[in-house]
């Protein structure tokens, strides 16, 4: 099911197609619009008010059915098919946005204070002003008193602005102005479109403009080395290729399209609303999961697979091993032992004195169980130099591109690291690859005589916990102490398999 914006998206495609509203067999054709347009610019350039656009071009269909463009100037012809990117109703004409507009121009950005610009004062507009069909003027930086204002520069009621410069997410947006405002003028990264007033609805040319089709063929000539940061020059704007119907029917698109966008918005909150509640649905059902798994309610237990007595002491002897190596504190040899006795409840010997302790959970017989820091450490990693991938939380969600440090904690592929600062804290990470972990990680050591998917699984069911018990107030971190004191039932080895294999079964089923 699309959302609000996939529907936007069909509904302007729709739109530009003419496919959105009835044609009217007695709309003049948009040839005899586009000869208006070309009259009235000549009229124009005759009074010196414009100059003459020497790449003025006509965009016909030969007898091949092939679409060709002529340059008026100089008579050269080419056949530009490729250039289509969709057929167009009987009455429609494919021309060049730079043909039904009379000029662009682009501001200035002087030094500005950062902030907003107040009353009298004069404000630059921040390319963050002009959003998809929506003009928001308080984005602005006030500028310098001492200033020396173009009039060229002024926005006024009307004008369509389009960003011209920024993220890729962001350049070759398009807005108008939807009323008088005083005081602000463009930036070098913002362009306005002058446009032929009396012969094209504004805002139609704002919804084509908007239309993933036509954007794309703006950003297919954009420049620029990174997504971050990219740009399209005025020429390259005023080339865009555009499909223009009658003026008549300019104006019942935008009737259409301006009605349609309440039920728009309408369709769009409910439709979050549901995904909303089907993401809780789900998440609610893998908690369900996680927790019959660390119940021993989700798989049979086997009596041939034994009892995990034998894992508890694998698990000492490692330890004692790591300690030996210099790898792990001494401090983790202080194991609680934690057992049922024979009155059927939960006791824990430290320092050879047996204290009742309460268990959230009941667990098989064939189980032990132990405290999370029995089987689970946060160490730092290896301290190294050489240039290698850092791994911060924004790379490893893949939100950012990789760089490169010159030192720090390494972790090697396969490594996991827990998140121990940030809102975030206690979330665990799979590293994709070697490198020197972010400063707010701490590598996750865990028992080999352990199944690691099963260790993570106990983890993940208590990620919403760890997370609510954050310390810290400026920059809250996890509590390492709530975090190292879970109580975590341990399964024969072979259990582990099978509920971390059942675990992924169900997850790939609510996908």
């Amino acid at each position: 099911m699309m959302n609000g914006k996939q529907l936007k998206n069909s509904i302007l495609q729709w739109a530009i197609q003419g496919k959105l509203v009835p044609q009217d067999p007695n709309d003049e054709p948009a040839s005899v619009l586009l000869e208006k347009i070309r009259e009235e610019k000549a009229k124009l350039v005759k009074e010196g008010k414009i100059r003459k656009n020497k790449k003025e071009s006509i965009i016909y269909r030969g007898d091949d059915n092939s679409y060709y463009e002529k340059i008026i100037a100089t008579g050269e012809v080419k056949c530009i098919d490729e250039e289509i990117p969709f057929e167009i109703p009987q009455g429609w004409v494919w021309t060049r946005l730079r043909d039904i507009i009379i000029r662009t121009n682009a501001g200035k950005s002087p030094n500005c204070e950062k902030r907003p610009k107040s009353n009298e004062e004069w404000g630059v507009l921040t390319t963050t002003a002009i959003q998809e069909n929506e003009f928001l003027p308080n984005e602005n930086k006030v500028l310098p008193k001492n200033y020396k204002i173009n009039l060229e520069h002024i926005i006024k009621y009307g004008d369509i602005l389009i960003t011209r410069a920024g993220p890729v997410n962001r350049t070759g947006i398009v807005c108008m102005v939807d009323k008088e405002y005083d005081n602000l003028i463009l930036s070098d990264k913002t362009v306005r479109i002058d446009y032929m007033r009396n012969y094209c609805n504004p805002k139609f040319i704002v919804f084509l403009l908007n239309c993933p089709a036509i954007h794309e063929l703006l950003m297919r000539v954009t420049v620029g080395m990174a997504s971050s940061q990219v740009n399209v020059s005025q020429e390259n704007i005023q080339n865009t290729l555009i499909p223009l119907p009658s003026i008549n029917e300019q104006n019942r698109i935008v009737e259409k399209i301006v009605n349609l966008k309440p039920l728009i918005s309408k369709y769009d909150f409910e439709q979050k609303k549901l995904d909303g509640l089907n993401i809780r649905l789900i998440n609610l059902i893998k908690k369900s999961i996680l927790q019959e798994a660390i119940q021993g309610k989700l798989v049979p237990q086997i009596t041939e697979e034994g009892t995990a007595q034998e894992l508890l002491e694998q698990i000492m002897l490692e330890k004692q091993k790591l300690v030996k190596e210099g790898k792990l504190k001494r401090s983790i040899l202080n194991n609680s032992i934690i057992y049922k006795g024979d009155d059927n409840k939960y006791y824990e010997r430290i320092n050879g004195q047996a204290i009742e302790i309460e268990l959230l959970y009941e667990y098989p017989d064939s189980w032990s169980v132990l405290r999370l820091k029995d089987i689970c450490q946060l160490i730092d990693g290896k301290k190294k130099n050489g240039k290698g991938i850092y791994l911060d939380a924004k790379f490893l969600r893949g939100k950012s591109s990789a760089s490169i440090v010159e030192k720090g904690k390494f972790v090697y592929a396969g490594d996991n690291i827990i998140l121990v600062d940030g809102e975030n804290s206690g979330e665990v990470f799979s590293v994709p690859q070697d490198g020197y972990m972010g400063s707010t990680f701490k590598q996750l050591w865990l028992s080999s005589a352990m199944w690691k998917p099963y260790i993570l699984a106990f983890i993940l069911f208590y990620k919403e916990e760890l997370r609510n018990s954050k310390r810290g107030a400026a920059i809250p971190h996890l509590n390492k102490e709530r975090f190292y004191n879970l109580h975590i039932g341990i399964p024969p080895f072979a259990e582990q398999q099978r509920i971390a294999e059942r675990i992924n079964e169900l997850s790939q089923l609510l996908k």
